[in-house]
């Protein structure tokens, strides 16, 4: 990972591009319930902020592999959020 603020881009892309895809859904689907779709971007938005926040932690004991968890972690809930999107149909 090159640094900080690269890995504080990654979080607001991956995250912003799942919210964007929930949009898009919703603006597909506009006959379905959207109270899944809805969920879905506040979990997004609430995952944003925890990983944010893991990112700004101070007094790190070893900050090459907190910022590897922290890089592993958003991947994990990155794919856990797109099965969602997907299973949305």
């Amino acid at each position: 990972m090159a640094n900080v603020r690269e890995l504080k881009k990654d979080i607001n892309y991956v995250l912003g591009d799942i919210i964007e895809a929930v949009y898009i859904w919703e603006y597909s689907n506009t006959d379905k319930d959207t109270k899944k779709s809805e969920a879905i971007i506040d979990e997004a938005i609430e995952t944003f902020d925890e990983l944010i926040a893991k990112v700004n932690a101070k007094n790190i004991d070893n900050p090459k592999a907190h910022f590897k968890a922290i890089n592993n972690d958003l991947e994990r809930k990155g794919r856990a959020l797109i099965e969602k999107i997907n299973k949305l149909g």
